[in-house]
Protein backbone atom coordinates (compact mmCIF):
# COMPACT_ATOMS: atom_id res chain seq x y z
CA UNK A 1 0.00 0.00 0.00
CA UNK A 2 1.47 3.31 -0.83
CA UNK A 3 1.66 5.87 2.07
CA UNK A 4 -0.99 8.42 1.84
CA UNK A 5 -0.70 11.71 1.06
CA UNK A 6 0.22 14.25 3.46
CA UNK A 7 -3.13 16.21 2.30
CA UNK A 8 -6.73 15.22 2.02
CA UNK A 9 -8.96 16.72 -0.38
CA UNK A 10 -12.65 15.37 0.61
CA UNK A 11 -14.30 16.27 -3.00
CA UNK A 12 -13.05 17.13 -6.33
CA UNK A 13 -13.31 20.67 -6.74
CA UNK A 14 -12.77 21.82 -3.37
CA UNK A 15 -11.01 24.86 -2.49
CA UNK A 16 -9.31 23.53 0.81
CA UNK A 17 -7.66 20.32 1.69
CA UNK A 18 -6.95 18.84 5.25
CA UNK A 19 -3.54 18.46 6.50
CA UNK A 20 -3.28 14.39 7.89
CA UNK A 21 -0.42 15.67 10.22
CA UNK A 22 1.07 19.18 11.11
CA UNK A 23 2.62 20.46 8.33
CA UNK A 24 5.82 23.11 8.42
CA UNK A 25 6.01 26.36 6.71
CA UNK A 26 8.08 25.88 3.39
CA UNK A 27 6.94 22.18 2.98
CA UNK A 28 6.40 21.01 -0.75
CA UNK A 29 2.36 19.37 -0.95
CA UNK A 30 0.77 17.96 -4.53
CA UNK A 31 -3.04 17.23 -3.92
CA UNK A 32 -6.13 17.05 -6.62
CA UNK A 33 -3.24 18.12 -9.35
CA UNK A 34 -2.29 21.02 -7.95
CA UNK A 35 1.45 21.51 -6.22
CA UNK A 36 1.79 23.83 -3.93
CA UNK A 37 4.11 24.97 -1.30
CA UNK A 38 2.95 25.54 2.43
CA UNK A 39 2.89 29.48 3.09
CA UNK A 40 2.89 28.92 7.18
CA UNK A 41 3.00 25.97 9.23
CA UNK A 42 -0.54 24.09 9.10
CA UNK A 43 -1.61 21.95 12.03
CA UNK A 44 -3.22 18.45 11.65
CA UNK A 45 -6.75 18.36 10.91
CA UNK A 46 -6.90 22.01 9.96
CA UNK A 47 -7.02 23.55 6.13
CA UNK A 48 -4.92 24.54 3.60
CA UNK A 49 -5.82 26.86 0.50
CA UNK A 50 -5.63 24.70 -2.79
CA UNK A 51 -6.43 27.93 -5.21
CA UNK A 52 -7.10 31.53 -4.66
CA UNK A 53 -9.99 33.02 -2.60
CA UNK A 54 -10.86 36.89 -2.73
CA UNK A 55 -11.99 38.29 -0.08
CA UNK A 56 -16.07 37.65 -0.32
CA UNK A 57 -15.53 34.71 -2.10
CA UNK A 58 -16.87 31.57 -1.08
CA UNK A 59 -14.48 28.55 0.62
CA UNK A 60 -15.76 25.24 -0.35
CA UNK A 61 -15.49 21.76 1.46
CA UNK A 62 -16.83 18.59 1.16
CA UNK A 63 -18.34 20.29 -2.15
CA UNK A 64 -20.17 22.50 -0.12
CA UNK A 65 -19.37 26.07 1.29
CA UNK A 66 -17.87 26.63 4.77
CA UNK A 67 -17.75 30.43 4.91
CA UNK A 68 -16.20 33.29 2.97
CA UNK A 69 -12.53 34.69 2.40
CA UNK A 70 -12.41 37.96 5.03
CA UNK A 71 -9.27 38.74 2.80
CA UNK A 72 -7.15 37.34 -0.24
CA UNK A 73 -6.40 34.17 0.29
CA UNK A 74 -3.32 32.48 -1.92
CA UNK A 75 -2.51 28.53 -2.59
CA UNK A 76 -0.48 27.26 0.98
CA UNK A 77 -2.22 29.77 2.78
CA UNK A 78 -3.73 28.29 6.36
CA UNK A 79 -7.39 28.97 6.11
CA UNK A 80 -8.90 29.09 9.33
CA UNK A 81 -10.97 32.11 12.06
CA UNK A 82 -8.13 34.92 10.47
CA UNK A 83 -9.09 34.94 7.32
CA UNK A 84 -12.71 32.65 6.92
CA UNK A 85 -15.96 33.20 8.74
CA UNK A 86 -19.45 32.98 7.93
CA UNK A 87 -20.88 34.11 4.62
CA UNK A 88 -23.02 37.63 4.82
CA UNK A 89 -26.22 35.28 4.07
CA UNK A 90 -26.88 31.72 4.21
CA UNK A 91 -29.65 30.94 2.00
CA UNK A 92 -30.90 27.58 2.19
CA UNK A 93 -29.77 25.77 -1.20
CA UNK A 94 -32.25 23.98 -2.74
CA UNK A 95 -31.35 20.11 -3.38
CA UNK A 96 -33.56 17.87 -5.16
CA UNK A 97 -35.49 15.54 -3.24
CA UNK A 98 -33.15 12.27 -3.33
CA UNK A 99 -35.31 9.91 -0.83
CA UNK A 100 -34.91 6.78 -1.83
CA UNK A 101 -36.75 3.48 0.76
CA UNK A 102 -34.73 1.39 2.86
CA UNK A 103 -34.65 -1.99 1.74
CA UNK A 104 -34.73 -4.49 4.99
CA UNK A 105 -32.27 -7.09 4.99
CA UNK A 106 -34.11 -10.82 4.69
CA UNK A 107 -32.12 -12.13 8.37
CA UNK A 108 -31.87 -9.26 10.55
CA UNK A 109 -28.74 -9.11 12.76
CA UNK A 110 -29.58 -10.05 16.22
CA UNK A 111 -28.25 -8.96 19.99
CA UNK A 112 -28.98 -10.21 23.77
CA UNK A 113 -31.30 -7.78 25.19
CA UNK A 114 -33.63 -7.73 28.16
CA UNK A 115 -37.40 -8.03 26.57
CA UNK A 116 -39.28 -6.15 28.80
CA UNK A 117 -43.42 -7.01 29.66
CA UNK A 118 -44.37 -4.48 26.48
CA UNK A 119 -41.99 -6.05 24.19
CA UNK A 120 -39.57 -3.17 24.16
CA UNK A 121 -35.92 -3.80 24.51
CA UNK A 122 -33.48 -3.10 27.44
CA UNK A 123 -29.39 -2.92 26.44
CA UNK A 124 -28.78 -2.41 30.57
CA UNK A 125 -31.09 -3.67 33.89
CA UNK A 126 -30.85 -0.96 36.06
CA UNK A 127 -32.93 0.28 38.42
CA UNK A 128 -33.65 4.31 38.77
CA UNK A 129 -34.65 6.16 41.43
CA UNK A 130 -35.96 9.23 39.67
CA UNK A 131 -36.70 12.64 41.37
CA UNK A 132 -39.55 15.01 40.35
CA UNK A 133 -37.68 18.11 41.99
CA UNK A 134 -34.25 19.66 43.47
CA UNK A 135 -36.24 19.57 47.01
CA UNK A 136 -35.70 14.98 46.49
CA UNK A 137 -32.21 14.70 44.77
CA UNK A 138 -30.42 14.54 47.84
CA UNK A 139 -33.14 11.82 49.23
CA UNK A 140 -32.99 9.53 45.55
CA UNK A 141 -28.40 10.16 45.79
CA UNK A 142 -28.55 8.68 49.39
CA UNK A 143 -30.83 5.47 48.00
CA UNK A 144 -29.11 5.19 45.21
CA UNK A 145 -25.68 5.18 47.14
CA UNK A 146 -26.72 3.09 49.91
CA UNK A 147 -26.51 -0.16 47.49
CA UNK A 148 -22.55 -0.21 46.81
CA UNK A 149 -21.30 -2.90 44.09
CA UNK A 150 -20.51 -4.83 47.49
CA UNK A 151 -24.42 -4.88 48.31
CA UNK A 152 -25.26 -6.11 44.90
CA UNK A 153 -22.82 -8.64 44.77
CA UNK A 154 -25.57 -11.39 45.40
CA UNK A 155 -27.68 -9.85 42.26
CA UNK A 156 -25.37 -10.31 39.52
CA UNK A 157 -27.40 -9.41 36.60
CA UNK A 158 -28.72 -5.71 37.78
CA UNK A 159 -26.60 -3.40 37.13
CA UNK A 160 -26.87 -0.51 39.46
CA UNK A 161 -29.30 1.72 40.99
CA UNK A 162 -29.24 5.20 39.31
CA UNK A 163 -30.53 8.09 41.07
CA UNK A 164 -32.29 10.68 38.25
CA UNK A 165 -31.97 13.87 40.06
CA UNK A 166 -32.09 17.74 38.20
CA UNK A 167 -31.71 21.27 39.17
CA UNK A 168 -35.57 22.37 38.42
CA UNK A 169 -39.17 20.66 38.76
CA UNK A 170 -40.44 23.78 40.79
CA UNK A 171 -39.87 27.80 40.78
CA UNK A 172 -41.22 27.91 37.14
CA UNK A 173 -44.85 27.87 35.44
CA UNK A 174 -47.29 25.33 36.06
CA UNK A 175 -48.09 25.30 32.45
CA UNK A 176 -46.43 26.01 29.11
CA UNK A 177 -42.91 24.88 27.27
CA UNK A 178 -40.90 24.61 29.83
CA UNK A 179 -42.70 22.42 32.40
CA UNK A 180 -43.92 20.23 29.33
CA UNK A 181 -40.42 19.69 28.37
CA UNK A 182 -39.37 18.63 32.18
CA UNK A 183 -42.48 16.29 31.96
CA UNK A 184 -41.93 14.60 29.22
CA UNK A 185 -38.07 13.88 29.88
CA UNK A 186 -38.92 12.63 33.55
CA UNK A 187 -41.51 10.00 31.45
CA UNK A 188 -39.52 8.91 29.44
CA UNK A 189 -36.29 7.94 31.75
CA UNK A 190 -38.81 6.52 34.07
CA UNK A 191 -40.38 4.13 31.75
CA UNK A 192 -37.07 3.71 29.93
CA UNK A 193 -36.57 -0.30 28.87
CA UNK A 194 -32.97 -0.11 30.45
CA UNK A 195 -34.69 0.51 33.91
CA UNK A 196 -36.44 -2.76 34.89
CA UNK A 197 -37.74 -0.81 38.01
CA UNK A 198 -38.08 2.80 39.11
CA UNK A 199 -38.91 4.75 42.51
CA UNK A 200 -40.04 8.41 41.86
CA UNK A 201 -39.76 10.77 44.40
CA UNK A 202 -41.04 14.23 45.13
CA UNK A 203 -41.06 16.60 48.40
CA UNK A 204 -44.54 17.03 48.21
CA UNK A 205 -45.02 21.01 47.55
CA UNK A 206 -43.48 21.25 43.88
CA UNK A 207 -44.81 22.42 40.60
CA UNK A 208 -44.02 18.97 39.09
CA UNK A 209 -46.36 17.19 40.87
CA UNK A 210 -45.48 13.64 41.05
CA UNK A 211 -49.24 11.95 41.11
CA UNK A 212 -49.64 12.94 37.26
CA UNK A 213 -46.31 11.45 36.56
CA UNK A 214 -47.03 8.36 38.00
CA UNK A 215 -50.47 8.01 36.19
CA UNK A 216 -48.70 8.60 32.76
CA UNK A 217 -46.28 5.60 33.27
CA UNK A 218 -46.79 2.65 30.94
CA UNK A 219 -48.06 -0.45 32.14
CA UNK A 220 -45.20 -2.58 35.05
CA UNK A 221 -45.49 -4.73 37.74
CA UNK A 222 -46.43 -3.00 40.67
CA UNK A 223 -43.66 -4.50 42.52
CA UNK A 224 -41.15 -2.52 40.11
CA UNK A 225 -43.23 0.80 40.02
CA UNK A 226 -43.05 2.90 43.52
CA UNK A 227 -43.12 6.40 45.00
CA UNK A 228 -42.66 8.28 47.95
CA UNK A 229 -43.30 11.79 49.21
CA UNK A 230 -40.76 13.00 51.42
CA UNK A 231 -43.40 15.28 53.47
CA UNK A 232 -45.75 12.82 53.70
CA UNK A 233 -43.15 9.37 54.46
CA UNK A 234 -42.35 11.92 57.30
CA UNK A 235 -38.85 13.99 56.29
CA UNK A 236 -35.89 13.02 55.12
CA UNK A 237 -34.40 10.38 56.90
CA UNK A 238 -37.69 8.27 57.16
CA UNK A 239 -37.81 8.67 53.15
CA UNK A 240 -34.24 7.23 52.57
CA UNK A 241 -35.37 4.15 54.53
CA UNK A 242 -38.57 3.68 53.01
CA UNK A 243 -36.79 4.26 49.54
CA UNK A 244 -34.27 1.43 50.48
CA UNK A 245 -36.69 -1.00 51.50
CA UNK A 246 -38.47 -0.69 48.14
CA UNK A 247 -35.52 -1.62 46.12
CA UNK A 248 -34.36 -4.53 47.85
CA UNK A 249 -38.29 -5.41 46.94
CA UNK A 250 -37.46 -5.09 43.32
CA UNK A 251 -33.92 -6.52 43.47
CA UNK A 252 -34.35 -10.41 43.89
CA UNK A 253 -37.22 -10.07 40.98
CA UNK A 254 -35.47 -7.80 38.24
CA UNK A 255 -32.29 -10.59 39.33
CA UNK A 256 -34.06 -12.98 37.06
CA UNK A 257 -34.22 -10.79 34.34
CA UNK A 258 -32.20 -12.76 31.47
CA UNK A 259 -30.72 -11.32 28.47
CA UNK A 260 -32.30 -13.68 25.07
CA UNK A 261 -31.78 -13.23 21.56
CA UNK A 262 -33.85 -10.34 19.77
CA UNK A 263 -33.73 -8.67 16.39
CA UNK A 264 -31.18 -5.27 15.80
CA UNK A 265 -34.76 -3.61 15.25
CA UNK A 266 -34.88 -3.45 18.96
CA UNK A 267 -31.93 -0.65 18.97
CA UNK A 268 -32.37 2.48 19.07
CA UNK A 269 -29.11 4.78 19.23
CA UNK A 270 -28.66 8.20 19.33
CA UNK A 271 -25.99 9.58 17.51
CA UNK A 272 -23.95 12.13 19.30
CA UNK A 273 -20.37 14.47 18.74
CA UNK A 274 -18.79 16.13 20.95
CA UNK A 275 -15.31 18.14 21.44
CA UNK A 276 -14.83 17.58 17.32
CA UNK A 277 -11.88 18.16 15.02
CA UNK A 278 -10.68 18.57 11.76
CA UNK A 279 -10.95 14.92 11.34
CA UNK A 280 -14.75 14.38 12.31
CA UNK A 281 -16.95 14.98 9.34
CA UNK A 282 -13.57 12.89 7.64
CA UNK A 283 -13.25 9.76 10.16
CA UNK A 284 -15.31 9.33 12.80
CA UNK A 285 -18.60 11.17 11.82
CA UNK A 286 -18.91 8.93 8.10
CA UNK A 287 -17.98 5.84 9.51
CA UNK A 288 -20.87 6.24 12.42
CA UNK A 289 -22.71 7.07 9.35
CA UNK A 290 -22.17 3.77 7.55
CA UNK A 291 -22.79 2.09 10.59
CA UNK A 292 -25.83 3.88 11.08
CA UNK A 293 -26.86 2.30 7.46
CA UNK A 294 -26.73 -1.01 8.40
CA UNK A 295 -28.65 -0.67 11.43
CA UNK A 296 -31.44 1.08 9.49
CA UNK A 297 -31.28 -1.73 6.92
CA UNK A 298 -31.41 -4.35 9.86
CA UNK A 299 -34.77 -2.73 10.44
CA UNK A 300 -33.45 -0.43 13.59
CA UNK A 301 -33.40 3.22 14.56
CA UNK A 302 -30.69 6.29 15.07
CA UNK A 303 -31.56 9.13 16.29
CA UNK A 304 -29.81 12.49 15.20
CA UNK A 305 -29.60 15.50 16.94
CA UNK A 306 -28.11 18.84 17.81
CA UNK A 307 -29.81 21.50 15.94
CA UNK A 308 -27.50 24.12 16.15
CA UNK A 309 -24.92 21.80 15.08
CA UNK A 310 -26.92 21.07 11.71
CA UNK A 311 -27.55 24.81 10.77
CA UNK A 312 -25.85 25.43 7.42
CA UNK A 313 -26.44 21.51 6.59
CA UNK A 314 -30.15 20.99 6.63
CA UNK A 315 -31.06 21.05 3.38
CA UNK A 316 -28.95 17.53 3.20
CA UNK A 317 -31.39 16.24 5.40
CA UNK A 318 -34.56 17.79 3.68
CA UNK A 319 -33.29 16.69 0.46
CA UNK A 320 -33.58 12.67 1.46
CA UNK A 321 -36.78 13.36 4.15
CA UNK A 322 -39.64 10.40 3.47
CA UNK A 323 -42.57 13.18 2.97
CA UNK A 324 -42.67 16.91 2.12
CA UNK A 325 -44.62 17.19 5.91
CA UNK A 326 -41.07 15.71 7.90
CA UNK A 327 -39.06 18.26 5.33
CA UNK A 328 -41.20 20.98 7.05
CA UNK A 329 -40.89 20.29 10.79
CA UNK A 330 -36.93 19.94 10.59
CA UNK A 331 -37.06 23.46 8.83
CA UNK A 332 -40.04 24.42 11.68
CA UNK A 333 -37.36 23.82 14.32
CA UNK A 334 -34.27 25.72 12.61
CA UNK A 335 -36.38 28.80 12.09
CA UNK A 336 -37.18 28.58 16.06
CA UNK A 337 -33.78 28.00 16.42
CA UNK A 338 -33.25 30.99 14.77
CA UNK A 339 -35.60 33.07 16.53
CA UNK A 340 -34.72 31.63 19.95
CA UNK A 341 -31.19 32.90 19.77
CA UNK A 342 -32.14 36.33 18.68
CA UNK A 343 -34.38 36.74 21.69
CA UNK A 344 -31.37 36.24 23.29
CA UNK A 345 -28.78 38.13 21.66
CA UNK A 346 -27.21 34.92 20.65
CA UNK A 347 -25.68 34.05 17.42
CA UNK A 348 -25.89 30.55 15.44
CA UNK A 349 -22.18 31.03 14.77
CA UNK A 350 -21.22 31.06 18.35
CA UNK A 351 -20.92 27.19 17.04
CA UNK A 352 -17.81 25.90 17.12
CA UNK A 353 -16.50 26.54 20.73
CA UNK A 354 -12.58 26.99 21.39
CA UNK A 355 -11.68 23.27 21.28
CA UNK A 356 -13.24 23.10 18.18
CA UNK A 357 -11.47 25.81 16.75
CA UNK A 358 -8.31 24.48 17.58
CA UNK A 359 -8.86 21.24 16.38
CA UNK A 360 -9.21 22.67 12.84
CA UNK A 361 -13.52 23.91 12.13
CA UNK A 362 -13.83 27.26 11.28
CA UNK A 363 -17.73 28.25 11.38
CA UNK A 364 -20.93 26.36 12.20
CA UNK A 365 -21.55 25.72 8.30
CA UNK A 366 -18.04 23.16 8.57
CA UNK A 367 -18.95 21.74 11.82
CA UNK A 368 -22.37 21.11 10.21
CA UNK A 369 -21.18 19.52 7.23
CA UNK A 370 -19.38 17.12 9.00
CA UNK A 371 -21.91 16.55 12.01
CA UNK A 372 -24.56 15.22 9.43
CA UNK A 373 -22.33 12.56 8.39
CA UNK A 374 -23.39 10.42 11.48
CA UNK A 375 -26.84 9.99 9.98
CA UNK A 376 -25.31 8.21 6.43
CA UNK A 377 -27.61 8.18 3.47
CA UNK A 378 -30.94 6.57 4.57
CA UNK A 379 -34.27 8.01 4.48
CA UNK A 380 -34.83 11.19 7.29
CA UNK A 381 -38.49 9.28 8.29
CA UNK A 382 -39.18 11.44 11.39
CA UNK A 383 -38.71 14.38 13.07
CA UNK A 384 -39.24 14.78 17.21
CA UNK A 385 -39.46 17.28 19.80
CA UNK A 386 -36.66 17.19 22.60
CA UNK A 387 -37.64 14.05 24.85
CA UNK A 388 -40.62 13.08 22.33
CA UNK A 389 -40.97 8.80 22.03
CA UNK A 390 -39.55 8.17 19.53
CA UNK A 391 -41.97 5.81 17.30
CA UNK A 392 -40.68 5.80 13.82
CA UNK A 393 -38.10 3.47 12.51
CA UNK A 394 -34.91 4.07 10.44
CA UNK A 395 -33.20 7.71 10.72
CA UNK A 396 -34.95 10.44 12.70
CA UNK A 397 -34.26 13.63 14.16
CA UNK A 398 -35.03 14.91 17.73
CA UNK A 399 -34.65 18.84 18.07
CA UNK A 400 -32.26 19.32 21.08
CA UNK A 401 -29.34 22.17 21.97
CA UNK A 402 -25.92 21.39 21.06
CA UNK A 403 -24.67 20.96 24.20
CA UNK A 404 -24.24 17.21 25.13
CA UNK A 405 -25.28 16.12 27.96
CA UNK A 406 -28.82 17.86 27.95
CA UNK A 407 -29.12 16.51 23.46
CA UNK A 408 -28.20 13.01 24.83
CA UNK A 409 -30.57 12.81 27.96
CA UNK A 410 -33.50 13.89 25.34
CA UNK A 411 -32.20 11.30 23.39
CA UNK A 412 -32.75 8.66 26.06
CA UNK A 413 -35.66 10.11 27.16
CA UNK A 414 -37.09 9.36 23.52
CA UNK A 415 -35.76 5.39 23.59
CA UNK A 416 -32.18 5.61 22.94
CA UNK A 417 -30.86 2.18 24.53
CA UNK A 418 -27.42 2.74 23.22
CA UNK A 419 -25.05 6.09 22.47
CA UNK A 420 -22.59 6.37 20.27
CA UNK A 421 -20.45 9.62 20.56
CA UNK A 422 -18.15 11.00 18.27
CA UNK A 423 -14.73 12.63 19.71
CA UNK A 424 -11.88 14.59 17.89
CA UNK A 425 -10.80 16.44 21.43
CA UNK A 426 -11.55 13.87 23.88
CA UNK A 427 -15.03 13.97 25.46
CA UNK A 428 -15.28 11.43 28.63
CA UNK A 429 -19.00 11.23 28.26
CA UNK A 430 -20.86 8.65 29.54
CA UNK A 431 -24.91 8.12 30.54
CA UNK A 432 -27.18 6.08 32.63
CA UNK A 433 -28.92 4.08 32.10
CA UNK A 434 -28.11 3.72 28.72
CA UNK A 435 -24.47 2.94 27.65
CA UNK A 436 -21.99 5.45 25.60
CA UNK A 437 -19.51 4.09 22.98
CA UNK A 438 -16.41 6.93 22.36
CA UNK A 439 -15.01 6.69 19.05
CA UNK A 440 -12.23 8.69 18.63
CA UNK A 441 -11.81 10.69 15.29
CA UNK A 442 -8.01 10.20 15.10
CA UNK A 443 -5.59 7.21 16.28
CA UNK A 444 -3.34 9.78 18.30
CA UNK A 445 -6.48 10.41 20.44
CA UNK A 446 -7.57 6.71 20.46
CA UNK A 447 -4.16 5.76 22.09
CA UNK A 448 -3.84 9.24 24.34
CA UNK A 449 -7.03 8.23 25.99
CA UNK A 450 -7.07 4.51 25.53
CA UNK A 451 -8.95 3.92 28.51
CA UNK A 452 -11.77 6.40 27.64
CA UNK A 453 -12.03 5.48 23.86
CA UNK A 454 -13.90 2.63 22.63
CA UNK A 455 -13.65 2.67 18.96
CA UNK A 456 -10.66 4.18 16.90
CA UNK A 457 -11.52 5.60 13.45
CA UNK A 458 -8.36 7.04 12.99
CA UNK A 459 -7.61 4.06 10.46
CA UNK A 460 -9.36 5.77 7.82
CA UNK A 461 -7.17 8.65 7.54
CA UNK A 462 -4.11 6.85 8.45
CA UNK A 463 -4.87 5.06 4.87
CA UNK A 464 -5.42 1.41 6.79
CA UNK A 465 -9.56 1.13 6.80
CA UNK A 466 -12.33 2.67 4.44
CA UNK A 467 -15.18 4.05 5.97
CA UNK A 468 -17.07 1.13 4.82
CA UNK A 469 -15.22 -1.28 6.55
CA UNK A 470 -14.96 0.84 10.20
CA UNK A 471 -18.64 0.83 9.69
CA UNK A 472 -19.10 -2.50 9.42
CA UNK A 473 -16.53 -2.91 13.15
CA UNK A 474 -18.77 -0.17 14.44
CA UNK A 475 -21.84 -1.65 13.80
CA UNK A 476 -20.51 -5.01 14.83
CA UNK A 477 -19.38 -3.32 18.35
CA UNK A 478 -22.52 -1.93 18.84
CA UNK A 479 -24.30 -5.09 18.84
CA UNK A 480 -21.76 -6.51 21.23
CA UNK A 481 -22.16 -3.29 23.56
CA UNK A 482 -25.92 -3.57 23.30
CA UNK A 483 -25.57 -7.38 24.56
CA UNK A 484 -23.65 -6.55 27.48
CA UNK A 485 -20.17 -5.58 26.90
CA UNK A 486 -19.04 -2.58 28.91
CA UNK A 487 -18.21 0.44 27.74
CA UNK A 488 -15.29 2.53 29.00
CA UNK A 489 -17.42 5.39 30.35
CA UNK A 490 -19.01 2.00 32.49
CA UNK A 491 -15.57 0.71 33.73
CA UNK A 492 -14.73 4.47 34.65
CA UNK A 493 -18.00 4.75 36.43
CA UNK A 494 -19.27 7.67 34.51
CA UNK A 495 -22.80 8.59 34.02
CA UNK A 496 -24.51 9.41 37.46
CA UNK A 497 -24.86 13.07 36.91
CA UNK A 498 -25.11 13.39 33.07
CA UNK A 499 -29.20 13.52 33.24
CA UNK A 500 -29.36 17.14 31.95
CA UNK A 501 -32.86 18.48 31.09
CA UNK A 502 -33.10 21.08 28.85
CA UNK A 503 -34.30 24.62 31.04
CA UNK A 504 -36.24 26.77 28.77
CA UNK A 505 -38.31 29.47 30.55
CA UNK A 506 -38.85 31.93 33.51
CA UNK A 507 -37.31 30.40 36.49
CA UNK A 508 -39.05 32.48 39.59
Amino acid sequence: MNPPSSLLVLTPGDDVAVARGDIAEGQQLNADGVALVARQPIPSGHKIALRRALAGQRVLKYGQTIGQATQDIEPGDHVHVHNLDMPTTNAEQSVQNVYIPTVLNGEPATFEGFVRDDGRVGTRNYIGVVSSVNCSATVCKHIANAFSAERLKDFPNVDGVVAITHGSGCGMGATGEGIDILKRTLRGYADHPNFAGVLLIGLGCEVNQLTPLMDELGDRSALLKASLIIQDAGGTREAVQRGIAHIEQMLPIINDFQRTAVAASHLKVGLQCGGSDGYSGITANPALGAAVDLLVRNGGTAILSETPEIYGAEHLLTARAASADISAKLMARIHWWEAYVRHNDGDMNNNPSPGNKAGGITTILEKSLGAVAKAGASGLMGVYQYAETVDARGLVFMDTPGYDPVSATGQVAGGANLICFTTGRGSTYGCKPTPSLKIATNTRLFQRMELDMDFNAGGIVDGLESVAEAGERLFQLMLDTASGRRTCSEENGLGDNEFVPWQIGAVM
